[in-house]
């Protein structure tokens, strides 16, 4: 099998850096546009994200003058330690961690 075209493990997001990568953006109580701009997502993905992650209680919704703001939960902060912590773990010890949307 020829994997010269294939891409290296690391070089695509998987569904659960995404969901990282969108509470680390939300930490600080964003909207909903702001989310898909910083996390490079179609409108169609950030909301299946979002929905899924304040379903779970990830996230949370406030309501400001008719608009939403996502906010990381506190259970969203241990994700997002949990999943640097297995991340780190699964990379050769000279790579770095995969770095989040700051």
């Amino acid at each position: 099998m020829n994997c010269s075209n294939a891409q290296p493990l690391w070089d695509r997001r998987d569904r659960l850096h995404i969901m990282a990568e969108i509470m680390e953006i939300t930490k600080g109580s964003q909207l909903k546009t702001r989310i898909m701009y910083r996390a490079n997502l179609s409108f169609s993905q950030v909301n299946e994200f979002l929905s899924f992650l304040t379903e779970m209680g990830f996230l949370k919704v406030n309501e400001v003058n008719g608009q939403k703001f996502y906010e990381t939960t506190t259970k969203g902060e241990r994700y997002i330690d949990n999943y640097m912590e297995m991340s780190s773990l699964l990379r050769p010890e000279e790579l770095e961690a995969p770095m989040l949307v700051r």
